[in-house]
Protein backbone atom coordinates (compact mmCIF):
# COMPACT_ATOMS: atom_id res chain seq x y z
CA UNK A 1 0.00 0.00 0.00
CA UNK A 2 1.09 3.56 -1.00
CA UNK A 3 1.97 6.15 2.02
CA UNK A 4 1.59 9.35 1.51
CA UNK A 5 5.47 10.32 1.96
CA UNK A 6 8.62 8.42 2.72
CA UNK A 7 7.68 6.68 -0.84
CA UNK A 8 10.55 4.22 -2.26
CA UNK A 9 11.39 4.42 -5.72
CA UNK A 10 12.67 1.44 -7.71
CA UNK A 11 13.92 1.74 -11.31
CA UNK A 12 13.71 -1.36 -14.04
CA UNK A 13 15.07 -0.76 -17.79
CA UNK A 14 16.80 -2.16 -20.61
CA UNK A 15 20.58 -2.73 -21.42
CA UNK A 16 21.69 -0.18 -24.27
CA UNK A 17 21.47 -3.10 -26.65
CA UNK A 18 18.11 -3.23 -26.25
CA UNK A 19 17.55 0.61 -26.30
CA UNK A 20 16.97 2.13 -29.80
CA UNK A 21 19.72 4.16 -29.37
CA UNK A 22 22.27 1.45 -27.83
CA UNK A 23 24.92 2.94 -25.69
CA UNK A 24 25.13 6.41 -27.58
CA UNK A 25 24.14 8.38 -24.04
CA UNK A 26 24.44 11.71 -26.70
CA UNK A 27 21.66 10.36 -28.73
CA UNK A 28 18.38 12.88 -28.94
CA UNK A 29 16.60 9.87 -27.82
CA UNK A 30 18.52 9.36 -24.60
CA UNK A 31 18.94 12.72 -24.00
CA UNK A 32 14.79 13.41 -24.32
CA UNK A 33 14.58 9.97 -22.10
CA UNK A 34 17.21 11.17 -19.50
CA UNK A 35 14.79 14.49 -18.92
CA UNK A 36 12.02 12.27 -18.85
CA UNK A 37 13.12 10.20 -16.12
CA UNK A 38 14.96 13.37 -14.34
CA UNK A 39 11.05 15.01 -14.19
CA UNK A 40 9.09 12.04 -12.94
CA UNK A 41 11.94 11.52 -9.92
CA UNK A 42 11.71 15.11 -9.30
CA UNK A 43 7.97 15.00 -9.67
CA UNK A 44 7.95 12.00 -7.18
CA UNK A 45 10.05 14.02 -4.85
CA UNK A 46 8.07 17.09 -4.87
CA UNK A 47 4.56 15.70 -5.37
CA UNK A 48 4.34 11.80 -3.57
CA UNK A 49 7.19 12.50 -0.81
CA UNK A 50 9.39 9.87 -2.42
CA UNK A 51 12.95 9.81 -0.76
CA UNK A 52 14.20 6.26 -1.73
CA UNK A 53 15.44 5.22 -4.60
CA UNK A 54 16.76 1.85 -5.91
CA UNK A 55 18.59 0.93 -8.30
CA UNK A 56 19.89 -2.65 -9.57
CA UNK A 57 22.77 -1.07 -11.10
CA UNK A 58 22.94 -3.36 -14.52
CA UNK A 59 24.14 -1.14 -17.79
CA UNK A 60 21.86 1.02 -19.34
CA UNK A 61 18.50 2.68 -17.21
CA UNK A 62 19.54 1.16 -13.90
CA UNK A 63 22.85 3.23 -13.91
CA UNK A 64 21.17 6.24 -15.70
CA UNK A 65 18.75 6.43 -12.97
CA UNK A 66 21.40 6.55 -10.68
CA UNK A 67 23.55 8.75 -11.55
CA UNK A 68 20.04 11.32 -12.22
CA UNK A 69 19.19 10.43 -8.19
CA UNK A 70 22.83 11.43 -7.51
CA UNK A 71 22.65 14.43 -8.99
CA UNK A 72 19.07 15.35 -7.63
CA UNK A 73 20.55 14.68 -4.22
CA UNK A 74 22.42 17.59 -4.65
CA UNK A 75 19.20 20.28 -5.02
CA UNK A 76 17.41 17.48 -2.92
CA UNK A 77 19.84 16.40 0.56
CA UNK A 78 16.90 14.08 1.91
CA UNK A 79 16.85 11.69 -0.72
CA UNK A 80 19.25 8.94 -0.65
CA UNK A 81 20.38 5.86 -2.95
CA UNK A 82 20.50 2.51 -2.47
CA UNK A 83 22.55 0.47 -5.04
CA UNK A 84 20.89 -3.68 -4.96
CA UNK A 85 23.59 -5.02 -6.67
CA UNK A 86 22.85 -9.24 -7.45
CA UNK A 87 26.22 -10.48 -6.97
CA UNK A 88 29.52 -9.13 -6.12
CA UNK A 89 30.89 -10.42 -9.57
CA UNK A 90 28.27 -8.14 -11.70
CA UNK A 91 30.82 -5.67 -13.28
CA UNK A 92 33.67 -8.42 -13.63
CA UNK A 93 32.85 -8.77 -17.50
CA UNK A 94 32.32 -4.91 -18.17
CA UNK A 95 34.93 -2.39 -20.09
CA UNK A 96 37.19 0.11 -17.49
CA UNK A 97 34.84 2.84 -18.59
CA UNK A 98 31.43 1.13 -17.22
CA UNK A 99 33.35 -0.41 -13.97
CA UNK A 100 34.78 3.16 -13.38
CA UNK A 101 30.73 4.34 -13.85
CA UNK A 102 29.51 1.59 -11.91
CA UNK A 103 32.27 2.49 -9.12
CA UNK A 104 31.94 6.01 -8.70
CA UNK A 105 28.11 5.48 -8.70
CA UNK A 106 28.29 2.63 -5.38
CA UNK A 107 30.94 4.93 -3.83
CA UNK A 108 28.56 8.11 -3.80
CA UNK A 109 25.54 5.77 -2.68
CA UNK A 110 24.41 5.99 0.42
CA UNK A 111 23.76 2.21 0.60
CA UNK A 112 24.84 -1.00 -1.31
CA UNK A 113 23.04 -3.82 -0.48
CA UNK A 114 24.88 -7.27 -2.18
CA UNK A 115 22.08 -9.81 -2.82
CA UNK A 116 24.53 -12.94 -3.09
CA UNK A 117 27.58 -13.38 -2.86
CA UNK A 118 28.18 -15.61 -6.00
CA UNK A 119 26.35 -15.47 -9.60
CA UNK A 120 24.04 -17.75 -10.12
CA UNK A 121 21.23 -18.28 -13.15
CA UNK A 122 18.69 -16.51 -11.02
CA UNK A 123 20.53 -14.15 -8.96
CA UNK A 124 19.02 -11.04 -11.62
CA UNK A 125 15.35 -12.16 -10.48
CA UNK A 126 16.39 -12.27 -6.92
CA UNK A 127 17.63 -8.26 -7.24
CA UNK A 128 14.77 -7.57 -8.52
CA UNK A 129 12.06 -9.12 -6.54
CA UNK A 130 13.75 -7.65 -3.67
CA UNK A 131 13.77 -3.94 -5.16
CA UNK A 132 10.02 -4.52 -5.84
CA UNK A 133 9.53 -5.87 -1.94
CA UNK A 134 10.96 -2.48 -0.67
CA UNK A 135 9.43 -0.07 -3.14
CA UNK A 136 6.17 1.72 -3.24
CA UNK A 137 6.80 2.74 -6.89
CA UNK A 138 8.57 1.27 -9.90
CA UNK A 139 9.71 3.44 -12.73
CA UNK A 140 10.20 1.18 -16.02
CA UNK A 141 11.46 1.71 -19.35
CA UNK A 142 10.25 -1.12 -21.27
CA UNK A 143 9.49 -1.36 -24.98
CA UNK A 144 6.09 -4.20 -23.35
CA UNK A 145 8.25 -6.58 -25.23
CA UNK A 146 9.05 -10.25 -23.06
CA UNK A 147 12.02 -9.46 -21.29
CA UNK A 148 13.43 -8.87 -17.44
CA UNK A 149 11.98 -5.91 -17.38
CA UNK A 150 8.94 -6.84 -18.41
CA UNK A 151 9.22 -9.59 -15.81
CA UNK A 152 9.92 -6.95 -12.89
CA UNK A 153 7.20 -4.80 -14.24
CA UNK A 154 4.31 -7.51 -14.03
CA UNK A 155 5.92 -8.71 -10.83
CA UNK A 156 5.76 -4.79 -9.27
CA UNK A 157 1.88 -5.02 -10.58
CA UNK A 158 1.25 -8.20 -9.24
CA UNK A 159 2.19 -7.24 -5.88
CA UNK A 160 0.22 -3.82 -5.98
CA UNK A 161 2.95 -1.32 -6.90
CA UNK A 162 2.16 1.73 -8.78
CA UNK A 163 4.38 1.33 -12.01
CA UNK A 164 5.34 4.40 -14.39
CA UNK A 165 6.56 3.05 -18.02
CA UNK A 166 8.31 4.95 -20.23
CA UNK A 167 8.43 2.59 -23.65
CA UNK A 168 11.62 3.83 -25.10
CA UNK A 169 11.15 2.89 -28.89
CA UNK A 170 8.40 6.17 -28.88
CA UNK A 171 10.92 9.05 -27.78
Amino acid sequence: MTKLNNLTVCFTGHRPQNLPFGFNEEDPRCLKMKRMLRRKVEDLILNQGAIRFISGMAIGVDMICAEIVLELSQKYPHITLECAVPCKSQPDRWSESMKNRYCSILERSNKVTIIQEKYTSDCMHKRNRYMIECADIVIAVWDGKPSGTGYTVNYAKEKGRKVYVLNPDKL
